[in-house]
């Protein structure tokens, strides 16, 4: 198949063309041509207004539910949403049943995600069956085609065991990658501990036990001079304590959602268990903190923390709602909503260079003679999710029928081309 991609801006600051507007002609699956005014003849053209094209974007922390709980997402469906969303790559958790903590689960993981458009990346277990008691074999699984190593939704507790999870992924240059939350402090909150729980009358999961968890893997990481990505950071102490071991010259990346910079806990007051996620959603001081560091490049990656969940764990009270929101398809126009004067360079950069570099992706970008891995996407035109287009098997989002800022026009993956 021939594609040509007219009159693009180019936001890849691996490319030569970075900056600048050009013709782009990709036959095969790979780019034969970059140039000013390309009269190639082709099955497919790709114009309009305003489009920007870069690397592929990445997601690093989705939940696609296979094996095991196939009834709130599966590879196949997970994968029609990431592409929905401009995602070339996800990364998925190893929260499934069995759990991706052996050598066969990463490999059913791989097999079954190779007929899709996106790569399907999946994140070994730091632990057995994510058990936080003995740590699995990450060599074999990475040897299988692990990408990286979490227990996922249930971040490692254990001090010494994850002290050894770091040591060991040194070996092969493997990353660690946690939420940061301790499940020992606030265990039975539901929100944010602060004003607006008092308000609503619901338990509270205060912001020390985010930040005490991230300053105990730091040091940690620390001792190990390994590599760790936190994922999910709600507070703006989490990210000043993140910033601070960056400058020590640590190996440590962080990652924020999108809905952590649209909502703040003041946004429960309608009990909207769509708001129920984990971490929670903190103060207004902390949302606007988050943003700000977004803006100083104090972020390294957007997360869209995809986590799909049925109907029967979201339409009930709010204490008996399970967390999570699904946001692959959303992720984009939600944060590009909130912070419209970010430049493409600047998207590019979060939702797909540094996650390349961080994870040791391929980042050919794009170049004459490459692999065209690319997203073309336009931050002026709009995105509505609706019933209609909703890829997911789930249906927990907030933002249902909200037109956002912000739409992904095309992406080109594995020879594959996919108009939206």
């Amino acid at each position: 198949m021939k594609v040509l991609l007219s009159k693009v801006f180019i936001a890849d600051e691996s490319s030569p063309y970075n900056q600048s507007v050009q013709d782009i002609f990709i036959e095969n699956g790979v780019i034969k041509s970059i140039a000013v005014n390309i009269n190639e003849q082709a099955d497919e053209i790709i114009a309009g207004d305003n489009l920007v094209v870069s690397q592929g974007w990445v997601d690093i922390f989705s939940h696609f539910n296979e094996p095991g709980f196939e009834f709130k997402e599966t590879i196949t469906s997970g994968s029609a949403a990431a592409l929905s969303g401009g995602y070339t790559d996800v990364f998925v958790l190893p929260n499934t049943n069995p759990t991706l903590s052996t050598k066969a689960q990463i490999e059913f993981i791989k097999n079954k995600g190779s007929n899709n458009a996106v790569n399907v990346l999946p994140i070994g277990a730091v632990t057995k069956n994510i058990e936080g008691k003995d740590l699995a074999e990450m060599y074999d699984m990475y040897n299988s085609g692990a990408i990286a190593f979490s227990d996922g939704l249930t971040p490692v507790q254990n001090s010494g065991l994850l002290l050894k999870a770091l040591q060991y992924v040194k070996a092969f240059g493997g990353t660690i990658i946690q939420m940061p939350v301790d499940k020992s402090i606030g265990t039975h909150g539901l929100m944010n501990e602060g004003i607006a729980s008092t308000q609503l009358g619901l338990a509270g999961i205060p912001a020390i036990a985010e930040e005490i968890i991230i300053k105990r893997d730091i040091d940690l990481l620390r001792y190990t001079q390994s590599k760790l990505h936190i994922t999910g950071v709600s507070t703006a102490k989490g990210i000043q304590l993140i910033n601070e071991a960056k400058q020590e010259g640590l190996q440590i990346t962080c990652s924020v959602t999108p809905y952590h910079l649209y909502f703040c806990d003041e946004d429960l007051k309608e009990y909207d268990t769509n708001l129920k996620v984990n971490p929670p959603l903190r103060t207004k001081e902390d949302m606007l903190a988050l943003r700000k560091a977004v803006i100083d490049g104090n972020v390294d990656c957007i997360a869209s923390h995809h986590f799909p969940q049925d109907i029967d764990n979201k339409i009930c009270e709010f204490e008996a709602a399970k967390n999570g929101m699904i946001g692959l398809q959303t992720s984009f126009a939600v944060f590009n909503e909130v912070l419209p004067e970010l430049s493409v360079e600047q998207i590019a950069n979060l939702f797909t260079n540094n996650a390349r570099k961080i994870f040791g992706l391929d980042s050919s970008g794009i170049n004459i003679n490459a692999q065209a891995t690319v997203t073309v996407f336009n931050k002026t035109s709009s995105t509505v999710l609706m019933k209609e287009n909703n890829k997911s098997l789930s249906a927990n989002s907030p933002f249902f029928n909200q037109s956002l800022k912000g739409k992904v026009i095309a992406v080109i993956n594995k020879g594959l081309l996919k108009r939206l």
